[in-house]
């Protein structure tokens, strides 16, 4: 809060209501108790001065104001937000989910392969039980049986021998742990594919499962299961749409249906129809992957067929590479299954957070709201404005898109959920918007509209209902994430609770990868040698060239050599060369050191003198 309400206050505060609602029988999250403690204060209708300090009696209001609505749960907005909360907290796009599921594996294994890869004794039963290690590695990474399983060890030993018998574990020791690790790798993909193989021949791998038929028929099952949310969902949208539409056109209708939570109903369901089009989004991704696998696992395996044969041996050049690919594309379906499963598990957990629409909006009670009123879907209400555009002369300083005249129109990004960014401050509605219309880009920013006089509204001064929808947000916390609005609201979520902020529903901005190709040399070349591109290279030639233009020739002839031959003499005069060195360097010379002994004489009659040099070398300095 501006500085004032510090981040230990805060944690304090939530920390308070936690306890509280634990109290009362509701055990919550951090992370949704912390949301809602900082919806309370977003709410202007809370009356909180996020610029002042808070009273110690603002606290205890607003520790009360967040445990009530944390255990109102006949309201729709505390569903949608515990499943926005939810989704943020569990969902994983595909790479993340692989790239966790690898790291898992990679953890399980990794005692095992401690175990092969350590330095080994070069000791028979040492030797047997290394190679018995191989084998378990090849049957936990593959995934295909237990070991446990004794028809699937036998399996994967008949398999591994036939490409790494025990012989040639003693070479296998030698390697570095580097060298294992990847041999290691290469050793378990192979069996994998001979047991694939073997399989397709009904040579075993009776315990393998037919992951292509069971995905077969398991994506459509869980594509039909999310359809049939999104068609509940648009249904209910369409209804609730519709009789908030009445209330503002009636005023009786309103004084009817003001005491429904409608607004917040119509939120809870836009949010379950945004989650439940990512989770179909990825279900269209599997089953196209899923195809694309079939279709090269069933090439990759008539060519081994047809390489293998009946023949009693076959080079090993040819066979291990198809092999190795056909346990990477077992591998691929074994990721499609993981994804599936948590597909299903997503799709099954998010239904929690509709039921309370039948809760407070049975079937016959929205009966017999919606009497006379007409319901319009959303297909209905685009193909209504399909007709209108907006003209552009009629705004001088808005720059406008359409279909026709701008490129990548489909992959714009548009702001708030692709929702009308006039209806929702204006009516509190969640309208979709019609592209056709005409995007208008404010501020590097594409808005789309429902309407064609929407638009013309919206343009005249887009600020105002831009602060109108963030003023429309704050009442609504639901809306922050439904309408992509984090980034307006980034003081809200310290770092301890915006680790998940990168996973919101914010759209990716469109990328592709692109490359281009150009000739090395189009034209012959054409190189001229005396071409200089140093300035100073050429003004050293022209000074050249003028000296030489006062240069004379001189002759002397005297008596004494008219008789010999002629000479001729040229000179140039000189010029001045200096050299530029790109470095200094310095050698240090050794100091002499040479000791003299016995200078002073002795006793005897004979001096003898002895002479020491300790001066160092050259090359020890």
């Amino acid at each position: 809060m501006s500085g004032e309400l510090t981040e230990s206050v805060i944690k304090g505060i939530i920390r308070k209501v936690g306890l509280e609602c634990a109290a009362q029988g509701q055990t919550l999250s951090e992370t949704l108790v912390a949301f809602m403690v900082r919806a309370v204060v977003l709410d202007p209708r809370n009356g909180f001065n996020m610029d002042q300090i808070l009273t110690e009696k603002d606290v205890q209001d607003l520790i009360q104001l967040s445990v009530t609505r944390l255990l109102d749960t006949t309201n729709p907005s505390l569903s949608t937000i515990k499943m926005q909360v939810y989704f943020d907290m569990n969902y994983a796009n595909r790479a993340e989910l692989l790239h966790e599921q690898q790291r898992i594996l990679e953890g399980k294994l990794a005692p095992v392969v401690r175990d092969i890869t350590d330095k080994c004794p070069p000791v028979q039963e040492e030797i047997e039980k290394a190679y018995q290690n191989i084998v378990s590695y090849a049957l936990l990474s593959s995934g295909l049986g237990s070991p446990t399983d004794i028809e699937a060890v036998r399996e994967v030993t008949a398999a591994l021998q036939s490409v790494f018998p025990q012989t040639e574990m003693t070479a296998f020791i030698s390697l570095n742990k580097k060298d294992k690790e990847q041999q290691l790798k290469n050793l378990a993909m192979l069996v994998t594919g001979i047991r694939l193989y073997n399989r397709e021949c009904r040579k075993g791998g009776r315990s393998i499962d037919d992951l292509p038929a069971i995905l077969n028929e398991a994506i459509p099952s869980a594509t039909q299961t999310v359809d049939e949310g999104l068609n509940t969902c648009h249904m209910l949208a369409h209804k609730y749409t519709a009789l908030l539409e009445s209330m503002q056109e009636d005023s009786h209708r309103y004084m009817q249906l003001s005491s429904f939570k409608l607004k917040e109903a119509l939120f809870n369901v836009r949010q379950y129809e945004a989650f439940l089009c990512i989770l179909m989004s990825d279900a269209i991704t599997s089953a196209q992957e899923v195809e694309t696998l079939s279709v090269q696992f069933a090439a990759t395996m008539m060519q081994l067929k047809n390489t293998v044969q009946d023949k009693i041996s076959v080079d090993s050049k040819e066979v291990f590479p198809l092999f190795l690919e056909l346990s990477k594309l077992w591998t691929s379906f074994q990721d499609e299954m993981l994804l599936l499963s948590f597909l299903t598990s997503m799709t099954s957990s998010l239904q929690q957070f509709l039921e309370i629409q039948s809760q407070l909006f049975p079937d016959e009670v929205l009966t017999s709201l919606l009497e006379g009123v007409t319901v319009k879907s959303d297909e209905e209400r685009i193909r209504e404005t399909m007709g209108t555009k907006v003209n552009v002369s009629d705004f001088k300083n808005q720059e406008w898109l359409f279909p026709e005249t701008t490129d990548n129109f489909d992959q714009l990004l548009i702001q708030y959920h692709s929702f009308c960014a006039h209806a929702i401050g204006v009516k509190g509605l969640t309208l979709p918007g019609n592209p056709a219309i005409g995007i208008l880009k404010h501020k590097a920013k594409c808005y789309v509209f429902s309407s064609k006089e929407a638009a013309y509204t919206f343009a005249q001064d887009p600020d105002k209902f831009i602060q109108l929808n963030v003023e429309k947000a704050k009442e609504y916390a639901e809306l922050i994430q439904l309408l992509e609005l984090r980034h307006q609201f980034e003081y809200l979520f310290p770092q301890a609770q915006a680790r998940t902020a990168d996973k919101c529903l914010m759209k990716p901005t469109a990328k592709c990868d692109s490359s281009t190709q150009t000739d090395t040399h189009i034209l012959p070349p054409t190189i001229v040698r005396s071409y200089e591109w140093n300035e100073w290279e050429l003004r050293r030639k022209a000074i050249k060239l003028a000296n030489l233009r006062r240069k004379l020739t001189h002759a002397m002839q005297t008596d004494l050599s008219h008789m010999k031959r002629e000479n001729f003499t040229q000179v140039y005069l000189p010029k001045g060369v200096g050299t530029q060195t790109k470095r200094d360097n310095s050698s240090n010379v050794p100091r002499p050191q040479i000791f003299l002994k016995g200078l002073r004489g002795q006793s005897s009659l004979t001096t003898h003198m002895v002479k020491v040099d300790l001066t160092r070398a050259v090359d020890e300095t």
